[in-house]
């Protein structure tokens, strides 16, 4: 019969539960009814339902429908012996590092995204029987791991999945969503002096920042008010040590739902998510299978309320029933990596579930005491000094309205870039009402005060690629109809085109990158994604649309805002948190571009 064995953080048993499986098309099919939990497995090529690029390998999603629940001591689940052979990389060292060179170059030097995950597979054959080689192997994971979130075995009859994820991706409990971005390797066996060495490393945290943005826009859009960040944290595990955040809101969604808006976890596509997608195919060229899917488990609580608790698959091994073994692994490629780096990580990440498979040497484990020194935890609470306050802190209701934004519309018109929910959360607790809207439904343009030209992946100066000419139509539009019109990174350069700015490639990218900058006479701390940037050698600049007032950097000429009559733009991203400033340009930007404005919605 289909089972599974679960161990949850910090629990003393082992859940086990046994069942029926179905397998069914897509997360809305999947059973939920009160008395019946549900543990989904759920591969990458899910990923498809919210349109977005993957190799499909026809993985199929599996549901086990709980019929038996029970408990079990952790002894009863002792380590024991098991041998692999014929084990290797699917992908040599030296073709990995090809790969990560060419995203570097192509994808994050050309403006595509952030940071992009691109994993490799270790193969092996399991000697004896599969079955008794996972349960070994699960024994071996729970006596011989620490920190992990959950350490599992699920057999469908089909395939085994067995292993020890660090990861939480959402969870819904009493109405409050969670999600739990990690990021950062640090191999303990490097002591302390390394550790904190880990800690300050510019690209270490740089990567969580990545992260945590990635997965605030998720929250955005499956929590009422967005995601209320907690953290950093150090998780701290036997082999590895991570850095990670943890972030709440309240939600009101199916649990399915929640599932299907955050497929899936930025640690294991990239940022933005959708182009995070594409690149993965068009560089991986093979199907994910399980990994950076998740596993979830669905049930109800004593309310009758839905409940969902979900860790990622990594450290996750997949044995076929002809004793068949994969374990995926990867790096998070961000503008710092190098090809010898993120190979070196994709054995370290590997190494864990590879010595509890018996793939390499394993040696016994010193009992280790925590780091959280004073040090430490200086270091961590560091890294917030120069974040974005909106996120970090709770406030009430109405706390940030400007009175000459509330009641009026804005209309933002999403690039493929879902920093717009962040953005839209933002706008609200301005005053302002918001319609997010996906650049594909807009044709003509949209009722609204004002309209928002969001971020977004790819080149501006392509007029080839359909997104961009459908912005430069609609921008054109806004322009010359007077609309009032805020432009938002991607939406700033071809904003500053029309206007007849050049615009040039940055010489390296600015991707995840806070800086101080110069705005209109304010030093204004933000944040910034981008690899291209209107440039300019003069702070005021004729247009056919009135003068524009630029904020050039003198350093390089870029243009990192601009305004005139009826429009404004910035080139760094206000809602990120990386913008500690981000709010109070919103404040500073956009009430004059609604002075002149009588909103339908208004009296006057």
């Amino acid at each position: 019969m289909p089972f599974a064995l679960l161990h949850r953080d910090g629990a003393d048993h082992v859940e086990v539960l046994t069942g029926d499986v179905v397998t069914v098309p897509t997360l809305a099919d999947i059973p939920l009814h009160p008395g019946t939990p549900v543990l989904a497995v759920i591969p990458y090529r899910q990923i498809g339902e919210r349109g977005f690029d993957c190799v499909d390998d026809g993985a199929p999603l599996e549901c086990l429908l709980v019929r038996s629940a029970g408990r079990e001591p952790l002894d009863a689940f002792p380590p024991g012996p098991l041998t692999l052979r014929d084990g290797g990389f699917d992908l040599s060292d030296d073709e990995y590092g090809r790969i990560v060179e060419e995203v570097l170059r192509d994808e994050i030097g050309h403006g595509e995204g952030a940071n992009f995950v691109i994993h490799r597979v270790y193969e092996a054959t399991v000697e004896g029987d599969p079955l008794a080689a996972a349960r070994a192997a699960f024994g071996r994971l729970l006596t011989g791991e620490q920190g992990t979130y959950w350490t599992f075995l699920v057999d469908t009859g089909e395939r085994i999945l067995v292993g020890a994820t660090p990861e939480r991706h959402v969870s819904v409990t009493d109405g409050v969503t969670m999600m739990n971005p990690i990021s950062g390797t640090y191999r303990n066996d490097g002591g302390y002096p390394g550790l904190l060495d880990f800690l300050r490393d510019p690209k270490e945290i740089e990567e969580l920042y990545m992260v945590l943005d990635e997965e605030l826009k998720m929250m955005a859009t499956v929590a009422e008010h967005g995601g209320q960040v907690a953290g950093p944290y150090l998780k701290e595990m036997a082999r590895l040590t991570h850095t990670e955040y943890l972030l709440a809101g309240h939600g009101s969604l199916d649990v399915r739902d929640v599932l299907r808006e955050t497929m899936f976890a930025p640690t294991v596509t990239g940022s933005p998510i959708e182009n995070a997608c594409r690149v993965i195919a068009r560089h991986e060229r093979r199907g994910r299978r399980y990994y950076a899917g998740v596993l979830a488990l669905l049930d109800h609580d004593e309310q009758g309320r839905q409940t969902l608790d979900a860790p990622i698959l990594i450290r996750t091994a997949e044995i076929s029933p002809d004793g068949s073994l994969r374990v995926p692994v990867g790096a998070t490629l961000v503008r710092h990596s190098t090809a010898a780096g993120e190979v070196a990580e994709t054995h370290t990440k590997a190494a864990g579930l590879l010595s509890a498979l018996g793939a390499v040497p394993s040696q016994p484990l010193p009992v280790r005491g925590t780091a959280q020194t004073a040090e430490v935890r200086e270091l961590l609470a560091a890294r917030n000094d120069e974040l974005a306050r909106f996120w970090l802190d709770s406030r009430a209701p109405g706390a940030l309205t400007v009175p000459s934004l509330a009641g009026r519309h804005a209309v933002i018109v999403d690039a493929e870039d879902t920093f717009t929910a962040m953005l839209a959360h933002q706008l609200k607790a301005l005053g302002l009402r918001v319609t997010l809207l996906p650049w594909t439904s807009v044709t003509t343009l949209p009722e609204g005060d004002l309209l928002v030209f969001g971020p977004g992946p790819g080149d501006p100066s392509n007029l080839a690629d359909p997104k961009m000419a459908a912005l430069h139509r609609l921008a054109g539009e806004a322009l010359e109809a007077r609309r009032p019109l805020f432009a938002v990174c991607l939406g700033q350069q071809i904003l500053a085109s029309l206007l007849g700015l050049s615009l040039a490639r940055r010489d390296s990218p600015y991707q995840g990158l806070a800086r101080e900058v110069d705005l209109f006479g304010t030093v204004r701390r933000v944040g910034f994604y981008s690899s291209f940037s209107a440039v300019s050698d003069e702070p005021v600049a004729a247009s056919p649309y009135g003068p524009v007032e630029l904020a050039v950097d003198p350093s390089d000429r870029t243009v990192h805002a601009l305004r005139g009559p009826g429009f404004a733009g910035v080139q760094f991203h206000p809602e990120s948190v990386l913008s500690r400033d981000g709010v109070d340009v919103l404040r500073e930007l956009l009430p004059p571009l609604l002075s002149d404005v009588v909103s339908p919605a208004l009296p006057g």
